[in-house]
């Protein structure tokens, strides 16, 4: 696992983003983990979020692109610090974007915040967590109704690797759906492989039983 992988992952597990114990997910879901990007509040914390994100889309997708898109409204400080971190490691300018959750009609109009979309742009969609794809449902006839527009794909930062609406995964489902490539900054499969009985802040983040309760929850939940 290359090292910025481990050191997102301790970075989740230090800002209280990546929670263990028993949580109900929206879905009605039992799960022994859970995610809430909420958590990252300061400017440091959304400065090295940025900077995780910039890594793991040059490594899956390269830069030639031309747009970030966060859909609202997770995706909002996601997109302007990812933004913000390509250009300051690699020079590179793009362009980022969001949706509104209303049409504005007043002042600067219309469904979208940041810059605008035109024909032949490139976009890349940036989101903290996909499970059931319905962020993308929305958003998707946004983006194409701007114009003749190339997605090129979706970075999330944690790729759950629990049943969508089907037998695979959301992230696979939306790539089936929607026709372009999915990826994660890391998956559940690397955190446990990186925190399973180890020490992190003077605590074992997965013992034992923490990793018993994982395994029976991809018993039930987990993609084929």
């Amino acid at each position: 696992m290359e090292k910025y992988k481990q050191e997102f992952i301790d970075f989740m597990v230090d800002a209280d983003v990546l929670k263990f114990g028993d949580f109900t997910l929206k879905s009605g879901r039992k799960s022994p983990f859970f995610m809430n990007a909420g958590a990252y509040v300061t400017g440091s914390q959304l400065k090295k979020l940025g900077e995780y994100y910039a890594r793991a889309i040059n490594e899956h997708y390269g830069l030639d692109f031309d747009i970030l898109f966060g859909p609202a409204y997770k995706g909002i400080p996601l997109v302007v610090a990812t933004a913000m971190a390509i250009s300051e490691l690699y020079g590179v300018d793009v362009r980022y974007c969001s949706n509104r959750k209303e049409v504005k009609d007043h002042g600067d109009t219309g469904i979208l915040l940041g810059s605008p979309i035109k024909d032949k742009d490139r976009i890349v969609i940036i989101e903290d967590v996909t499970t059931s794809g319905k962020s993308i449902e929305e958003t998707f006839p946004i983006l194409m109704a701007q114009g003749d527009i190339t997605i090129k794909g979706l970075m999330v930062s944690l790729n759950r690797m629990e049943r969508g609406k089907g037998e695979k995964s959301a992230l696979e489902e939306i790539s089936g759906l929607y026709g372009f490539p999915t990826g994660a900054i890391v998956s559940m499969q690397d955190v446990v492989e990186h925190l399973y009985n180890k020490e992190r802040g003077g605590r074992i983040v997965i013992d034992d039983t923490i990793k018993s309760a994982i395994d029976t929850y991809y018993g039930l939940y987990g993609a084929k």
